[in-house]
């Protein structure tokens, strides 16, 4: 085989989201792009907020030395100390840039977490459903992921996390807002976790880490607010990125940050060093310098809102038990027959959605509603007759 074992694995396993993408390119040049509704990707539509542009063309103007070469791994002080400013506001402790790394977006954060903390057999445990790639991140480096369920409403179901506990555990790993649901973990969830986790820690004298994995704590809706992880429990690390709030999904530029009073100090030089040895080496120069003036700015959400209203109100007409989305740009409607055959039927109805399946979450599908207006209204008749056939 020309590729590894494992690697044919994964390949299979990823594969849901790369299928829907591939039978809509074959869907849309076989029907036209406007008659085929494509809820496949979570891919931000909108473009970067109005600053983002000048603030670019001033960076590119301003004659400084060095400008496009290499700075400390963990990134510019300057963004670190902009960075830090913002979390520590969002966060409720006193974040400073010596605990704020920046990274090639959200995922290199997560991977430069998983290899400064995991030895081989390490657990990780994830509330499901949950982003797929997390697997593959934590195998990356040794580890293994153990998936928990979360309550019927997609909360956080903390007796569920304890119970997965083991003297393997070195890591909780939790996304909110979450993809695929849309639901914001609750803070009473939240500050039970952190005292759950104090508790083993003072227990066995082992560190077990809260990783927040965040890049939609900005994206929220109907003055929702994302509960802070860093004011639950000291050992949490924040890893995000700016590809949501800012729309700048291709320019890979995010950030990880650590508890200023988190007690192993050896984590932030390890943080630092995995960066490098990753191949990250840094994060781009220029997207830091950019980021640096965007602290607190976000995209207009109101094309988000809108679209999550009309789906969410055509999906309900039609029958379907579907949570309300408080943040992110996903719904999770339950199926009523296996979700991969459901999501071949909508397909064959031009309206394409991933198999829950994909996120450890059979018996729903996920529509990604960062989309055109036009495309969440076209695809209401057709819900509504799918709907129809099932719920009568």
């Amino acid at each position: 085989m020309p590729i590894s074992v494992k690697m044919d694995s994964f390949l299979e396993r990823s594969s849901w989201i790369r299928r829907m993408f591939e039978e809509g390119a074959r869907l849309k040049a076989e029907h036209g792009a406007d008659k085929v509704f494509d809820f496949s990707l979570g891919n931000p539509n909108l473009e970067p907020p109005a600053e983002f542009v000048p603030i670019l063309k001033e960076l590119l103007d301003e004659p400084t030395a060095g400008t496009h070469g290499y700075m400390a791994n963990a990134g510019y002080p300057e963004a670190r100390a902009a960075v830090a400013a913002q979390t520590a506001l969002e966060q409720g402790v006193a974040v400073t840039g010596a605990e704020v790394v920046m990274t090639a977006g959200a995922g290199a954060a997560l991977n430069v977490i998983f290899k400064a903390i995991l030895d081989p057999d390490d657990e990780v445990v994830v509330p499901r459903p949950y982003f797929v790639e997390y697997g593959f991140y934590v195998d990356n480096h040794g580890g293994t992921l153990v998936p928990v369920d979360t309550t019927p409403e997609f909360d956080l179901d903390v007796d569920r996390v304890e119970a997965a506990i083991t003297p393997k555990t070195r890591a909780i790993l939790i996304n909110s807002p979450n993809n695929p649901t849309g639901r914001i973990y609750s803070a009473e969830s939240i500050q039970a976790l952190g005292k759950l986790l104090e508790h083993k820690w003072l227990e066995s004298g082992r560190v077990i880490f809260l990783i927040s994995d965040e890049p939609y704590r900005h994206i929220v809706y109907d003055r929702a607010v994302v509960a802070p992880v860093m004011s639950a429990y000291v050992n949490t690390i924040v890893a995000t990125s700016y590809s949501k709030d800012l729309s700048l999904s291709g320019e890979r530029i995010g950030y990880l940050a650590v508890h200023p009073e988190i007690p192993d100090k050896r984590l932030m030089p390890a943080l630092v060093t995995a960066n490098r040895i990753l191949g990250f080496v840094n994060a781009p120069a220029l997207m830091q310098r950019a980021v640096t003036r965007l602290q607190g700015v976000v995209v207009d959400l109101t094309p988000y809102r809108e679209n999550r209203d009309i789906l969410y109100d055509a999906l309900v007409q039609a029958g379907f038990t579907v949570p309300k989305p408080e943040g992110a740009f996903y719904l999770f409607p339950r199926t009523p027959i296996d979700d991969v055959e459901f999501a071949r039927e909508m397909a064959a109805s031009l309206v394409l959605v991933v198999p829950g399946s994909g996120f450890a979450g059979p018996g729903h599908v996920r529509l990604a509603y960062c989309c055109s207006r036009q495309t969440a209204e076209g695809a209401v008749p057709i819900l509504l007759e799918i709907g129809k056939k099932y719920y009568g």
